[in-house]
């Protein structure tokens, strides 16, 4: 019995001991479980902060793309009326410039017979040629212009 008594002592003892190491494990994990979620909890801030900004960047860049791309298709449609302004203008020289020739062929068929009809239809040819060239001068530099603007500022 004194055996029993012996065992039953050293296993109480033990089981004090096993009861003490618990506590201690207890304590310091729990220091360290709170310390370590302090830390993780600082850096899941740290990255929430961190997105928030990527997420305000990712924005940014994109309204300045979209406004780009809005300016360019501007240009793209101003650049495409204009060049379909000049092309009609092309065809109405080339339409002048065909009834001109024939005027011309026409005077000169006549062999030196100033017909004053002749002469007339074709000065007045002649003249809306010559308004069509400047008019079509004046898109052209007018195209010219509007390239040049953004590269010399909009007040000159």
């Amino acid at each position: 019995m004194s055996e029993i008594t012996e065992l039953e002592r050293r296993i109480t003892d033990a089981l004090a001991r096993i009861d003490a190491g618990v506590d201690t494990l207890g304590q310091g994990a729990a220091s360290d479980g709170s310390g370590d979620a302090a830390a993780l909890q600082e850096a899941l801030e740290a990255e929430k902060a961190a997105n928030a900004q990527l997420e305000e960047r990712v924005a940014a860049i994109k309204d300045k793309q979209e406004t780009l791309i809005k300016d360019l298709e501007k240009q793209i449609s101003d650049l495409t009326a204009t060049v379909a302004r000049q092309e009609e203008d092309a065809k109405t020289l080339i339409a002048l410039n065909n009834e001109l020739r024939e005027a011309a062929e026409a005077r000169q068929a006549t062999s030196g017979d100033k017909d004053a009809e002749l002469v007339n239809k074709a000065l007045q040819t002649e003249l809306e040629a010559l308004q069509t060239a400047r008019k079509a001068d004046l898109a052209e530099l007018e195209t010219i212009m509007t390239e040049l603007k953004p590269l010399i500022g909009e007040g000159a």
